[in-house]
């Protein structure tokens, strides 16, 4: 979502600045081209489509980031009965929504895969926001794993520095679902909103930058009350895990997810100031991985999350505003029971639990969000559940 991208920017260009050069790492940044990459994550935005053809599947060729590791172990993706869609429908909508990759996978078996602008089964793409059903399932791994009690725990148990903030008495499932009731401005076109400030202000020493503003955000409504998106939020939850798990997410979600579930390619996580990842976007993943992930949620998750984690994780547990449309733990709820995580210039992992079906896009479009684009979007990919739905 466009609100989310200043954020991003912000995080990129001062992340530039400062990640250590490391073998995990993309560009390392030096003072010849600091100023470049600087100019590079602020612009990012504005980027004309020839840049972002070229970049979003190489972010890790311009900005700073961890990898995180696959295993010897794949889950299977073999190949099922191809999808009764015509080739010259599919073929449209690839060419009229700039699409890069595009997967259906039902039942575990793949009955559409097909590749464009220059990306392979081989490449990666870059998340944006859908990342950040990465994190939350993050938040479920490390309750299964014993560093986590419960989502009903207060963030200030994780987060020690935020006592006596806004964020006093708000829980884990608050954070998760965007109902802190902390205010917050997302609107990247106000100079003096939070996303625009928040790593801009000064950071008290050995303090981390997004925990730092954080604290200074006033109270507008009771823990529960009131749902705003705040990516910043997100960037909490990374950080709440971090310390929970005392490693580096990407690491984490190498153990928890690449490993244990079997993701195909590495992944590329960019960094934020503090050198942590930026857990509310900026991963990047191969179209198969992708798929991977929203086969995860269908199936539940065993061995990765509690019993039960998705099915919470994956219900409207906010109103957004928009009817049959919701929030969940980092996962938007659609109408007929389907759930996914979106991302802006057209990224989506989409999920039918009832044809067993997960559709996952990674696009290039010409705007950052688009409401033709998105009715596009939402059209082609109930045909693509209908076809599924008639096996």
């Amino acid at each position: 979502m466009v609100r989310t991208f200043a954020l991003l920017t912000a995080a990129l260009l001062a992340g530039c600045a400062t990640a250590p050069a490391t073998e995990t790492t993309g560009v390392p940044v030096t003072e010849a081209n600091r100023a470049k990459l600087q100019l590079v994550g602020a612009d990012v935005l504005f980027w004309t489509q020839e840049q972002r053809d070229r970049n979003f599947p190489a972010m890790e060729t311009v900005f700073p980031g961890h990898v995180v590791k696959a295993g010897k172990r794949v889950t299977p993706l073999p190949i099922g009965l191809p999808l009764p869609v015509p080739a010259a429908e599919i073929d449209a909508y690839i060419a009229a929504n700039n699409l890069a990759g595009l997967i259906v996978v039902q039942n575990g078996s793949v009955r559409l895969e097909r590749y464009a602008r220059g990306l392979t089964r081989e490449g990666r793409w870059t998340s944006f926001s859908v990342a950040k059903s990465f994190t939350s399932t993050l938040v479920g791994a490390a309750i299964r794993d014993g560093f986590i009690k419960s989502v009903d725990e207060p963030v200030t148990q994780y987060i020690p520095e935020l006592a006596g903030s806004a964020y006093d008495g708000v829980s884990i499932a608050q954070l998760l679902t965007m109902t802190s009731g902390v205010k917050w401005n997302e609107d990247y076109t106000d100079p003096q909103s939070d996303v625009a400030r928040m790593f801009s202000a000064a950071v008290p020493a050995g303090m981390d930058p997004t925990v730092a503003y954080m604290k200074t955000l006033p109270r507008e409504a009771a823990p529960g009350a009131k749902w705003v998106y705040k990516t910043g939020e997100t960037n909490l939850i990374g950080v709440l895990v971090g310390n929970a798990v005392k490693k580096p997410l990407a690491t984490y979600l190498s153990e928890v997810v690449w490993k244990r579930y079997g993701m195909e390619r590495d992944a590329f996580w960019m960094t934020d100031p503090a050198g942590r990842e930026v857990a509310g976007c900026c991963l990047s993943v191969s179209l198969r991985d992708y798929a991977r992930m929203g086969q995860l949620a269908l199936e539940g998750g065993p061995g990765i999350v509690p019993v039960g984690w998705f099915a919470d994780a994956t219900k409207a547990q906010a109103q957004t505003g928009r009817p049959g449309f919701g929030y969940g733990y980092q996962w938007w709820t659609y109408p007929q029971g389907r759930f996914g995580g979106q991302g802006i210039f057209g990224q989506s992992v989409t999920v039918d639990p009832a044809t067993k079906t997960v559709v996952a896009i990674v696009s290039a479009w010409p705007k950052a969000t688009d409401p033709d684009l998105g009715r596009a979007r939402l059209a082609f990919v109930d045909r693509l559940f209908a076809a599924a739905k008639g096996k």
